[in-house]
């Protein structure tokens, strides 16, 4: 099929080169010229294990360009509208300008026939009247909301293989041809059993929004029972364990530590909480103000056991900070917990270096005053304390005998609880997890 995906930002650009590579004609558009000369030449202008190869090889087949001028989508039988839906400053509530000009720009170009596809994650109710706009300006173009669930890090994996499709449709109506649109896009995925549920407008923009607000949920109750662990002298980690041995909880998202982070969680989940609040439903997700609560107490949470494993204090201390990005296998830093908790501690006085193996540019474009070192053995050097925040491979391998001859005290904090305590105990660490004695 002729395929145009209108906006080239994380899901956009993974979402063009996976549709090429299910062997369609796809065009991004994106009013970035930076952003789309990089993609044109192969070049993902954000870290994504995969996207570069996936690029390149959908670039050379022919089956993939990109472009500025939205007049290019004008041949395309089914157009993804992928732009971000940031949160609003100093409000809750979702920002709509880029998926309302996305909307408007396109309309023009519709065809009788075309389908729309709306992939970015809105509040409820915008699906409904984006197509009331619609009727207005491409009458015989029909309009479908089919939420994504990419998960970053494993993003070209999720959009080419997904563990299920979801299609809001008018009245949730199985029979019109959207659907048959749109099950001719995914016909591979779709043939190897990946589930399809189609649904109303509704549903559709809830399904996203519910289940990251349900992670958001299962991270923080972890992160609150770590707490009670702290006080008790309990260990988290075996209490996830057998917890989630329990096949109606399950082990996944039950990990304690910093918490979690991202251009997604966080934003989501105050979004929902703001649409909430127009329905006039907001007392349902009130304990959604408890989730975000015990998220951003964890940040402090790690300052205050860094400035206790310090002595108690972090003036003049040397604190190297492993990891920048939210999250492992990414570059991503928005709402990061380690940068965060980062410019707390400089600002109690420490000199605080940061070390990442793909996130620095990022890091240092929104934290500039902080110190960063790409060589994590250069970063580590001399430091009074070290605080493993973004669970990379290399730092969950690091060797504590080797990391012990360059530091100035054997200090370590284990935001992610994901090293062995023992080990490093017996190298002659001061230890400390979050939620473990």
């Amino acid at each position: 099929m002729r395929i145009s995906v209108i906006g080239c930002g994380y899901l956009g650009a993974v979402h063009a080169a996976s549709m090429a590579k299910l062997g369609h004609d796809v065009v991004g558009i994106d009013v970035d010229q930076a952003k789309i000369s990089e993609l044109t030449s192969g070049r993902a202008p954000f870290f994504e294990p995969g996207l570069p190869e996936l690029l390149t090889e959908s670039i050379a087949s022919g089956r993939l360009s990109f472009s500025t001028d939205m007049a290019d989508a004008a041949g395309a039988d089914v157009h993804f509208v992928c732009v971000g839906t940031p949160q609003r400053k100093g409000e809750y509530a979702a920002d709509l300008r880029f998926v309302d000009a996305a909307f408007s720009s396109l309309a023009p170009y519709l065809k009788p026939g075309n389908v729309v596809v709306g992939k970015s994650t809105v509040p409820v109710g915008t699906a409904a009247r984006l197509a009331e706009g619609l009727q207005e300006s491409a009458p015989e173009a029909i309009l479908v909301w089919n939420p994504e669930f990419l998960r970053e890090g494993h993003a070209v994996q999720d959009t080419l293989t997904p563990d299920r499709f979801v299609y809001g449709v008018p009245n949730g109506d199985p029979g019109t041809s959207a659907v048959a649109a749109l099950d001719e896009v995914y016909a591979t995925p779709l043939s190897t059993g990946t589930p399809r549920l189609v649904v109303d407008y509704a549903t559709a923009e809830l399904v996203k929004t519910a289940a990251n607000s349900f992670l958001a949920t299962k991270i923080s109750f972890i992160n609150a029972m770590a707490e009670v662990c702290d006080a008790a002298g309990a260990d988290v980690t075996a209490l996830a364990d057998a917890i989630g041995m329990d096949d109606r909880i399950g082990r996944k998202f039950l990990n304690a530590g910093v918490g979690f982070g991202g251009g997604c969680l966080p934003k989501d989940i105050r979004a929902f909480m703001a649409r909430a609040g127009e329905l006039g439903a907001d007392q349902a997700l009130t304990f959604l103000r408890e989730v975000d609560t015990i998220n951003m107490r964890r940040r402090t949470r790690v300052v205050e056991m860094t400035r206790e494993i310090c002595g108690g204090s972090l003036m003049g201390k040397r604190v190297t900070i492993l990891g920048a990005a939210f999250k492992p296998d990414s570059d991503d830093v928005r709402d990061s917990p380690a940068l965060s908790a980062a410019a707390q501690m400089q600002l109690q006085g420490a000199t605080v270096t940061v070390t990442d193996p793909e996130a620095l540019s990022n890091a240092k474009g929104r934290f500039p005053e902080l110190g960063y070192e790409p060589i994590t053995e250069n970063a580590i050097e001399r430091a009074h304390a070290l605080v493993l925040l973004t669970e990379w491979k290399e730092y969950r391998a690091l060797d504590p005998r080797t990391v012990g001859a360059l530091v100035t005290e054997k200090n370590i904090i284990d935001g992610r609880n994901v090293l062995d305590s023992a080990a490093w105990r017996e190298a002659g660490w001061n230890f400390k997890g979050m939620g473990r004695p």
